[in-house]
């Protein structure tokens, strides 16, 4: 047996269910509708509220129902009536991590290790933890570790090769990749991870053996996906374009299959913003919120320059750079599913209802959040999460003193470059990349007009044919003097997650500016998604003005 699945036997084991009535019901969790246990359970406690183990079993079905926010407090209650149940102190954890609840996480950990200190299961958490808090030296220990410890794993070298990536240890990282091919010959996860170092070059005999097994009858969906973004990046790198689009077209269409996305839903969430963040809505709220002025946002679409802005920024004395924090998705996801449905109202109509404290207190809670992320004790941090253009609105009313940098490229050349990536859950169709695209500006050119000067806009293409230009207007911006070691970025160690890792710890170069006319051919579906974005760039449509 797999030692994690090993491990999860015995972390089972350790307390069986000793109630018969409750054994019956855990029989029955999958048999049964979920409504129907959760009744049976309810009714249980209602005789015996301290019955950890009953805690247990309905905070498992509540956790199956999606009601993540619910089950917290269930298993607060199992811990203290039952603390040596370590699966739901397992499972506490995890939740405490989805809620990016960093602290806490580690307390339950250190709970778990204490009493079984080799367990690969606890000990993959904590890396996951480790890695989420930047701590890069224990995440490269732990990693390392597993990967010892189990040899003939696959995963955990795979693991291991991304730890040793992001610290910037390439050559070993490649290592990393192929004992993982070793362990398991058709993982394709591997040669993907190769492929996604950007700088690697497959061999005429990796890219013979990834088309043999992409085509073989036993080979799992994910893993032919990942073959098939692996080839695209092997032929494009041998400038077979048309070859290279076949695959990386196939691996997208793959992919959609299974996710499920609303096309309608960010243009609803537009609408929704643009009405309700008004330039009134603002100077009624000017002297509301946290008037901290640590937090620098650096958002925008994916693959659009962020990380080149942030490696440039955390080279100047006064900036740290945090990584893609998921905080303020994880506020506003608190908002959506607890706030927003107690005032009768949606996220993020919500934002109008609280006063100035409470809005204050959102900015604190965020502060306190990233400070795990925060080693150097510079004034300034940057969190480069693309993402967060969409939570821009709270942003703005949250940090009236933050600084925005927006990160913008070529529409052609970030929808391509997205595309061509394998983000598993997000990947999109052509014409909807140009349409988000699309949002995405119009979006931004609200804030332009509605909060004037608030955000800094950086072009891509301008940073790269003058940097220096460039990296003197943001420094204006953010009210800081020009250092020479923001010329020298690609110098900084730091640890670096992102698909540019690589790029960004080289001089800045000009060849991908116009790298996506190769698949020009093949793009009309997406410049017909941007329409006069397209056209427009770098400047706005008339009709978003």
């Amino acid at each position: 047996m797999d030692a994690f699945a090993l491990a999860g036997a015995r972390l089972r084991a350790r307390r069986p269910l000793r109630n018969p009535r409750l054994r019956q019901i855990a029989s029955n969790l999958r048999a049964k509708p979920s409504e129907i246990t959760e009744r049976e359970l309810q009714n249980y406690l209602d005789k015996f509220p301290q019955d950890g183990e009953a805690l247990w079993l309905l905070a498992q079905v509540v956790m199956r129902g999606g009601r993540l926010r619910e089950a917290a407090p269930l298993l607060v209650r199992c811990l203290e009536a039952a603390p040596d149940l370590a699966p739901a102190r397992l499972s506490y954890a995890r939740l405490l991590f989805h809620f990016c609840e960093f602290p806490a996480v580690q307390a339950q950990l250190e709970y778990l290790l204490e009493r079984d200190p080799a367990n690969p299961i606890f000990l993959e958490l904590k890396a996951d933890l480790l890695d989420a808090m930047g701590e890069v030296e224990g995440l490269l220990a732990i990693r390392r570790q597993l990967a010892a410890d189990h040899p003939g794993r696959a995963e955990c070298w795979i693991n291991y090769g991304h730890a040793l990536r992001a610290s910037g240890q390439q050559d070993q990282s490649v290592a990393a990749y192929r004992k993982a091919i070793e362990c398991r010959p058709s993982i394709g996860e591997a040669y993907w991870s190769l492929a996604n170092l950007k700088t690697f070059r497959f061999s005429d005999e990796d890219v013979a053996r990834m088309e043999s097994l992409v085509e073989r009858s036993d080979a799992s969906p994910s893993d032919r996906i990942d073959f098939l973004f692996a080839l695209g990046k092997a032929y494009e790198d041998r400038r077979d374009y048309a070859r290279s689009w076949n695959h990386y077209a196939r691996a997208n269409a793959a992919v959609r299959i299974h996710v499920e996305l609303d096309p309608d839903k960010t243009a609803a969430r537009v609408a929704a913003d643009k009405a309700l963040f008004t330039q009134e809505f603002f100077q009624s709220r000017r002297d509301a919120g946290c008037q901290s002025k640590d937090p620098i946002f650096v958002l925008g679409r994916l693959r659009s320059g962020s990380t080149l802005v942030e490696q440039i920024l955390c080279s100047h004395s006064s900036i740290e750079a945090t990584g893609e924090l998921t905080h303020v998705r994880a506020i506003v996801k608190r908002l959506e599913d607890i706030d927003a449905p107690a005032a009768g109202t949606t996220y993020p109509h919500i934002l109008a209802k609280l006063d100035s404290s409470a809005l204050k207190a959102l900015g604190e809670e965020y502060l306190e959040n990233a400070r795990v992320h925060r080693k150097l004790g510079r004034p300034f941090f940057v969190d480069k999460n693309p993402a967060n253009y969409f939570q821009l609105g709270m942003i703005l009313l949250v940090f009236p003193n933050a600084k925005i940098i927006d990160a913008r490229r070529h529409p052609a050349a970030s929808c391509l470059s997205i595309f061509k990536q394998n983000f598993r859950d997000t990947n999109r169709r052509l014409n909807e990349l140009g349409h988000i695209y699309r949002e995405y500006v119009e979006l931004m050119a609200h804030f332009d007009r509605v909060v004037p000067g608030r955000i800094h806009r950086v072009i891509y293409e301008d940073m790269v044919c003058d940097p220096e230009a460039e990296i003197r207007k943001i420094l204006d911006y953010l009210g800081l003097p020009f250092e020479e070691g923001c010329l020298r970025f690609y110098q900084t160690p730091r640890t670096v997650r992102t698909p540019s890792s690589e790029q960004v710890r080289r001089p800045i170069s000009k060849e991908a500016v116009d790298h996506w006319r190769n698949y020009e051919p093949w793009l009309g579906p997406l410049i017909e998604g941007l329409g006069s974005v397209f056209t427009c760039y770098p400047g706005v449509p008339e009709e978003f003005q």
